[in-house]
């Protein structure tokens, strides 16, 4: 007999930059998810998509978000899940101070300098996804 899949994940995750260059990243030290990624966090049952970013961003950056830009949905295929999909998402309007969580150090670096840290699970995907046509090559 298969194994039954039991529930939908959704998660996001946004990439907050700058026009010079610089990207909003989080290290997250849970063992849960650690490495270097963006923020973001788990949809909860009833909330809008965009409601949801909007809310972990503020949690877990202090920072108020302006206009999004849907980049693309990544999917996971993890045991005991039907569907576990995070939906990238990208801004470079913002407001407020930058604030760390209890969810790991936020911090802006160069999109360049992105492979000198450890990285969250497909970093690099989602990283391909959110930077798509941001920084042409000089």
């Amino acid at each position: 007999m298969a194994h039954e899949k039991s529930s939908d994940i959704l998660c996001n995750m946004c990439l907050v930059y700058r026009k010079d260059g610089q990207i909003l990243v989080q290290m997250r030290h849970k063992s849960d998810w650690p490495g270097l990624t963006l923020p973001g966090g788990h949809v909860e049952k009833g909330e809008h998509l965009e409601e949801s970013i909007r809310r972990e961003m503020k949690e877990e950056t202090n920072l108020t978000l302006g206009r999004l830009e849907l980049c693309g949905v990544l999917e996971w295929d993890f045991p005991d899940v039907d569907h576990y999909l995070a939906f990238l998402y990208r801004t470079d309007e913002y407001q407020g101070e930058l604030r760390s969580s209890r969810e790991g150090e936020v911090f802006f670096i160069d999109h360049r300098e992105v492979g000198k840290y450890p990285l969250s699970l497909d970093m690099d995907k989602i990283l391909e996804m959110t930077l798509k046509g941001l920084f042409p090559a000089k």
